[in-house]
């Protein structure tokens, strides 16, 4: 793990040096640091991120800070989530080729990262905001969900192997009680660091004197604490991917841990229903249903895509301790009920945490832009308002929501509702 005493954050001044010494950067970048541009452009809550540009071409150099960068160094963090991140990339790249940044170089007493310059990649939350569209991304997302969650769990891999690496991931103690605490417990109390828009204070105190509401997130709590069923991103939103106009890419999986199927999925889609409701502030009219539209689209893919994807690795790469063979398929008997049935069981997990993130991105610390960046408030409460009100009922379940049209015709109902 990491050593304290050598750890310190690094200038923009410091990179060249210390990294040209690296051949693997320095064959990438160029071996004279004196030709190299490194630009520091971090805009996120938990750490340093370079661009490091040279004669040979152009790396990202990725650093862990001590702190919530939000926050401050009064809400301290540990350095050793950049081991865990690394380790996370190396098996996402392994379970689906291609889907993530390539990593070139990781110096744990730094907590430094050194991987894949993407170009002209942008961030998807700022091209869902701007009114971009991005070819095939419904189906890249829900083969990487599917991917990541078969291949990352007992379905596929030796039961020996999986344990040693839930042992592994563990360690990573720090970055899930985040989690713990941000998404499944402050939304639903008058917790610290709260915000919310003042004008949400009635919608806001319905979901917090709701005792089932609460009870069932304290279920899914329960679910996403103790189980391990695959490594999870952890962190999986439009603002974790990177995308072209035809070529998207995950990043970012510094809350990797193991857990339930359905939480990167549900956290994914509860940020495209998100983006949906915010459209209203960003389209003109004669652009914002066909822009809603295709939002829908993408939800609708990647949910198709999942479990297309998911039922063929079911059929072609089971062979972990789960649904063996053996039970099935050599006594002449079908798993694909077995197969049907877990993934309606995702699926359910899935919409719960959906509603659940859904309400932590407008109620706890860490908001969406989609939202934030709303300047009529009282528009924003209302966008708002539908956000938080198709949430609870994804969480309650109240409404039968077993198929993908079923959740897109609840989130055409919510779109159209006045709740404030």
């Amino acid at each position: 793990m990491n050593t304290p005493d050598l750890y310190r954050p690094l200038t923009p001044e410091e990179l060249g040096p210390r990294l040209s010494a690296v051949p693997v950067i320095a064959g990438r970048v160029g071996a004279d640091p004196s030709l190299w541009t490194v630009k520091e452009v971090g805009d996120g809550n938990l750490n340093l991120v370079f661009i490091v540009e040279g004669p040979q071409g152009t790396v990202i150099v990725k650093q862990a800070l001590p702190y919530v960068r939000l926050v401050g160094d009064s809400w301290p963090l540990p350095l050793y989530r950049a081991y865990y991140e690394n380790h996370a990339l190396v098996r996402q790249a392994a379970r689906d080729p291609g889907s993530v940044p390539e990593v070139y170089h990781f110096d744990e007493a730094q907590a430094l990262i050194v991987m894949e310059f993407l170009s002209p990649h942008k961030i998807l939350r700022r091209k869902l905001i701007d009114g971009e569209k991005v070819a095939g991304l419904g189906a890249f997302l829900g083969r990487f969900c599917a991917r990541t969650a078969f291949r990352g769990s007992e379905l596929s891999l030796k039961s020996a192997d999986k344990k040693k690496d839930v042992g592994l991931f563990a360690g990573n103690v720090e970055i899930p009680a985040i989690t713990e605490a941000l998404i499944f417990t402050d939304p639903y109390y008058d917790a610290k660091m709260n915000h919310h828009t003042p004008g949400l204070d009635p919608v806001v105190a319905e979901l917090r004197g709701n005792p089932a509401l609460k009870a069932r997130v304290q279920r899914m709590l329960m679910k996403f604490a103790s189980n391990t069923e695959t490594m999870l991103h952890g962190d999986l939103h439009s603002g974790s991917i990177m995308s072209t106009e035809t070529e998207s890419k995950v990043i970012d999986p510094e809350f990797v841990q193991y857990g339930p199927m359905g939480f990167d999925i549900g956290m994914l889609v509860a940020n495209f229903l998100m983006a949906y409701f915010s459209q209203p502030a960003h389209r003109d009219t004669d652009d914002l249903a066909p822009y809603q539209d295709w939002i829908l689209s993408v939800i609708d893919e990647v949910f198709s895509s999942f479990e297309t994807e998911f039922r063929t690795l079911w059929e072609s790469e089971r062979t972990g301790m789960l649904f063996p063979a053996a039970l099935f398929e050599d006594q002449n008997q079908s798993s694909r009920d077995c197969c049907d049935d877990l993934l309606a069981d995702i699926r359910s997990d899935a919409l719960g945490f959906c509603g659940i993130e859904m309400h932590r991105r407008t109620l706890s610390l860490a908001h969406n832009a989609d939202f934030e960046e709303i300047e009529d408030i009282a528009l924003k409460c209302r966008l708002e308002a539908r956000n938080l009100a198709m949430g609870a009922e994804l969480i309650l379940g109240t409404q039968a929501v077993n198929t993908t049209a079923s959740l897109l015709d609840l989130a055409r109902q919510f779109n159209a509702k006045d709740i404030l």
